[in-house]
């Protein structure tokens, strides 16, 4: 599917602020004073410089409202629920200083349960077998985790959530690769002739591009794929878990903690523009199919 920006940034960003706000909010990270002030405006910036994000691939961002009346059936509809709710607890806390812990469990709760609904948002749809994946979910809340442990310069905590999201990050690539074949999609199936016989296309349905196109059937070669998950890999996980080390026995904790942080956020980028990037939509099928 086609990575755009505006969704690449409302994952990444809300990703972020949410799982900060879990570690302050929860009390597991203890910040005071101005440090506390300033990692919960930093959690609420990230959180709605995201939510705001999301708004530009929407047709009418003016009507985005409206989508929160569906939160029965819609996972969106209940992220956005969510994600106003864990941002005004979050700020009612913060705003009391840190000092009335049950609400800042449930302004955690919150927050984890906005994650979800993100990651539920692509794990339902049938239509992407890669994204309908046991690990889809967890990848996104150990992203958060990760993420808001370094920001909050909590460092064994980041070490070891690093190391276990990058292990589930390649088990979800590994397997995610063979999702669409084992889905049982084909040509004839999406065409309905395959009792026939053998089904191809003998020309594609368009003739010009079109929103499908664009939008549905985007490709990336499987070299060009495997090199970006590399470098998503090495930026990531494996420099920022470096720097963590480094920063436990150098006394530089400042300087290697801004380099995880710059290098881990730059890792987060890149794989989830690869998350989109390399979703196979079953509409492809009219189009040849996957690559």
């Amino acid at each position: 599917m086609h990575p755009a920006s505006s969704i690449i940034l409302f994952t990444s960003l809300s990703g972020l602020g949410f799982g900060l706000m879990m570690w302050i909010a929860s009390g597991l990270s203890r910040p005071s004073g101005h440090a506390f002030m300033f990692l919960s405006a930093l959690a609420v910036m990230l959180a709605g410089a995201g939510l705001l994000a999301s708004l530009f691939h929407l047709g009418n961002p003016g009507r985005a409202w409206r989508a929160l009346g569906q939160w029965r059936s819609s996972w969106l509809s209940r992220e956005g629920v969510a994600a106003i709710l864990a941002m005004g607890t979050f700020m009612l806390f913060a705003l009391a200083g840190g000092t009335a812990g049950w609400l800042g469990w449930i302004a955690a709760l919150l927050a984890l349960a906005t994650v979800v609904c993100t990651g539920m948002i692509y794990a339902q749809l049938q239509s992407v077998p890669r994204w309908r994946h046991p690990l889809t979910v967890p990848v996104f809340i150990l992203h958060a985790l990760a993420g808001g442990a370094l920001l909050a310069g909590l460092d064994l905590a980041a070490l070891i959530l690093l190391a276990f999201l990058w292990l589930a990050q390649i088990l979800l690539w590994i397997d995610g690769d063979r999702r669409f074949a084992q889905s049982g999609s084909s040509t004839a199936s999406a065409t309905g002739l395959g009792a026939r016989g053998r089904v191809r296309l003998l020309e594609s349905p368009h003739s010009s591009a079109n929103y499908l196109l664009r939008e549905m059937v985007f490709r990336i070669g499987r070299k060009h794929a495997a090199k970006l998950r590399l470098i998503a890999l090495i930026a990531g996980g494996v420099l920022p878990m470096l720097f963590l080390l480094l920063a436990r026995d150098t006394g530089l904790f400042t300087v290697m903690l801004a380099l995880a942080i710059a290098f881990h956020t730059a890792g987060l980028f890149l794989s989830r523009w690869l998350f989109f990037a390399q979703a196979e939509h079953v509409v492809s099928l009219y189009y040849d199919g996957p690559e």
